[in-house]
């Protein structure tokens, strides 16, 4: 797995966004209401003709790479059809044809969400060849198709940059739209927070222009609500900011530190200056004789003294430090775990390139916000979790530093409730490795319990209403009966 392949989002996209992992038997979308109406040939011929972009059906020459995802273990999924929208109006007539043949409707852009909800049976809206960005006065409108690649590498050619996870080849839509947590987010914000207009094609086909007055309560939901809740997003407005050159830095402990540096860590990461980001990775490695421990980080600052301040708190020197002073999208593409065209998928359809190279990854996932500091035994579970387990490898867990820009903006402000977290806690296995990662984070659950990431959505977690959206989820809901009051956009976690 790539360095930090797996985050963002995400990840991912169904508004569009993808999210967390369907357990065994458990379908990736619900049955419609009512049974699907008799859908033949001439049905699917007649969308065809009305879409300026491109449909692909079963036995078509792409359908096999069209209905693939990042995670292959929703390869087993075969969609009845994909759509390749080119506008607003062509997710309109999808939307339209959806609802008059009561068939299944999942909503996709790059793919990542960890339960494969952007598939499914029925039809796939993919928003992929919507990725026009223009930049005007500090703003940058952007197709919701964009990769995240694409997004900073043309935003950089203008100098400019809008708050963005980590993977590459995550959309921005469900990034966007789940919040979107950052390496420059304890300086900027997330990316919901740079978030001022965006278009979505409603459930009854209205294409909508949102922000803070016009539909100002879809707005509001848009800004951290989750993905595919209350229609297709196919466009956004960011305010942005200068691509600054920014600090790199790499620090490692060997694994007897492990507890000091946790402990130290998370008193240090979150109430560091605004300028620096950091994560925390304890991980099994092929590789190594014992689990390894690294710190990663972006300052737009030089990072020394900070740095200084932190290895005094653990009481023990890193055996390992580099820091590097970078050009912004060298930096992105570092934290991406690629460069070039390895930060791209190959194949031939929007999204992808044919020379591409970045790989797609078998995983699965759990998470925690943390909103209060971990005591000693959650540390000692997850020491304890590593140091048990170290010949298996592909174990990992992820602590990334909230605060700053992030906790300054109120939590009923936005539709991201987690203001108030110090960091997110992510919890990574091999998908074959489901019953330690289940034990750690029930065992973590105690300590640290309460509240999740939607864009690290799980489909196990059984109290996630209130994890993701805490006491956010009301007004979600009143959003979700006035846009979409059938349900149209559904999924086993879907508000309302």
């Amino acid at each position: 797995m790539r360095r930090r392949g797996f985050l963002a989002a995400g990840v991912a996209a169904l508004v569009t966004g993808c999210v967390g992992d369907t357990p065994p038997g458990t379908a990736p979308t619900p049955a419609p209401t009512a049974p699907p109406a008799a859908t033949g040939p001439a049905d699917w011929r007649a969308l065809e003709r009305g879409l300026a972009g491109r449909l692909i059906r079963p036995g078509d020459e792409a359908y096999e790479e069209a209905r693939r995802l990042y995670i292959p273990r929703f390869d087993r999924i075969r969609p009845a059809g994909i759509a390749y929208c080119a506008g607003p109006e062509d997710v309109r007539e999808c939307i339209a044809f959806a609802r008059r043949r009561r068939l299944p409707l999942a909503v996709r852009c790059g793919g990542h969400g960890y339960a494969g909800w952007s598939t499914g049976t029925g039809l796939v809206i993919d928003v992929s060849a919507m990725d026009d960005v223009r930049t005007e006065d500090g703003r940058a409108v952007v197709g919701a198709g964009l990769r995240l690649i694409d997004l900073q590498e043309r935003l950089a050619e203008d100098g400019a940059a809008v708050p963005t996870g980590t993977c590459p080849t995550v959309g921005i839509a469900g990034l966007a739209l789940g919040g979107g947590l950052g390496v420059t987010a304890r300086r900027y914000g997330l990316t919901c927070d740079a978030l001022e207009a965006v278009q979505v094609v409603t459930a009854d086909g209205r294409i909508l222009e949102c922000d803070a007055r016009r539909e100002p309560d879809l707005f509001w939901a848009c800004r951290g609500g989750g993905g595919g809740n209350f229609g297709v997003a196919t466009s956004f407005v960011f305010r942005t900011y200068p691509a600054e050159e920014v600090f790199t830095c790499t620090l490692g402990w060997p694994w007897r530190h492990a507890a000091r540096v946790i402990a130290a860590w998370q008193s240090w990461a979150p109430n560091a200056p605004d300028e620096l980001w950091s994560s925390l990775r304890l991980a099994t490695e092929p590789s190594a004789a014992e689990p390894t421990l690294e710190l990663t980080g972006v300052s737009f600052d030089d990072p020394g003294p900070q740095l200084e301040r932190l290895a005094a708190a653990v009481r023990a020197d890193p055996s390992r430090r580099v820091v590097r002073r970078r050009p912004y999208l060298t930096a992105m593409r570092e934290m991406g775990g690629c460069s070039g065209e390895d930060c791209r998928r190959r194949g031939t359809l929007p999204g992808t390139r044919p020379d591409g190279r970045y790989p797609r990854t078998e995983y699965t996932a759990k998470s925690h916000v943390a909103l209060r500091p971990l005591p000693v035994p959650a540390i000692e579970t997850l020491v304890g979790a590593f140091t048990e387990g170290n010949r298996v490898t592909g174990r990992s867990v992820l602590l990334d530093a909230l605060g700053g820009a992030v906790g300054r903006v109120r939590p009923e402000d936005t539709a991201f409730p987690h203001r108030r977290g110090l960091f997110t806690v992510q919890y990574i296995a091999d998908t074959g490795d489901r019953r330690w990662l289940r034990r750690l984070h029930a065992a973590m659950e105690p300590h640290v319990g309460g509240a999740a990431y939607v864009n690290y959505a799980d489909p196990e977690l059984r109290d996630w209403r209130r994890a993701y959206y805490g006491a956010n989820y009301a007004r979600l809901a009143g959003v979700k009966r006035a846009y979409d009051p059938e349900r149209l956009f559904s999924f086993p976690q879907s508000i309302g």
